[in-house]
């Protein structure tokens, strides 16, 4: 935990629930900077936000788009917080399985950055896990050609 985190906690402006069991997650999981968390709480702090709010916040400043992100660093907090609560609204609407079509679509973008930061990454250069890295492309690669197809076509029928 930053200094500048710890003295946002002590002076009551951020809550250490948020900091332990969402901002953390980020830390560990997905390789966010230090930097990066210390900016997020500097935006959000002494804004008065539940727990779930910040936990809205955070996955969509830390997952969503460059445009969010701005939005939120432009101080558009509540402006950011209304977007994700529409879109949960509307994800209400949806049929169960609708809704873990969704989930799956975004596992599927959450893996796909990950995947792609992780490739440049020096310590991937072991024998054995190219070997294994290399059967697995491999398969990849041969059902890479349907799968895009398919969700090109997925997402024509969606419009």
């Amino acid at each position: 935990m930053s200094d500048f985190i710890l003295e946002q906690i002590l002076k009551g402006n951020f809550p250490t629930y948020a900091y332990m069991y969402t901002l953390r997650q980020f830390m560990r999981i997905n390789k966010i900077a230090k930097e990066e968390i210390d900016e997020f709480v500097r935006l959000v702090s002494g804004k008065h936000l539940s727990l779930r709010d910040i936990e809205r916040l955070a996955h969509g400043y830390f997952h969503g788009s460059d445009n969010f992100r701005a939005q939120i660093k432009t101080g558009n907090i509540f402006w950011g917080l209304e977007k994700l609560k529409e879109n949960a609204a509307k994800a209400g609407d949806c049929s169960e399985f609708e809704q873990s079509m969704l989930k799956d679509l975004e596992i599927l973008k959450k893996y796909m950055k990950r995947i792609s930061c992780k490739f440049k990454d020096e310590r991937l250069k072991s024998g054995s896990f190219n070997a294994l890295a290399n059967i697995l492309l491999e398969n990849i690669f041969k059902n890479s050609n349907s799968f895009f197809s398919e969700i090109k076509e997925f997402y024509d029928r969606t419009r």
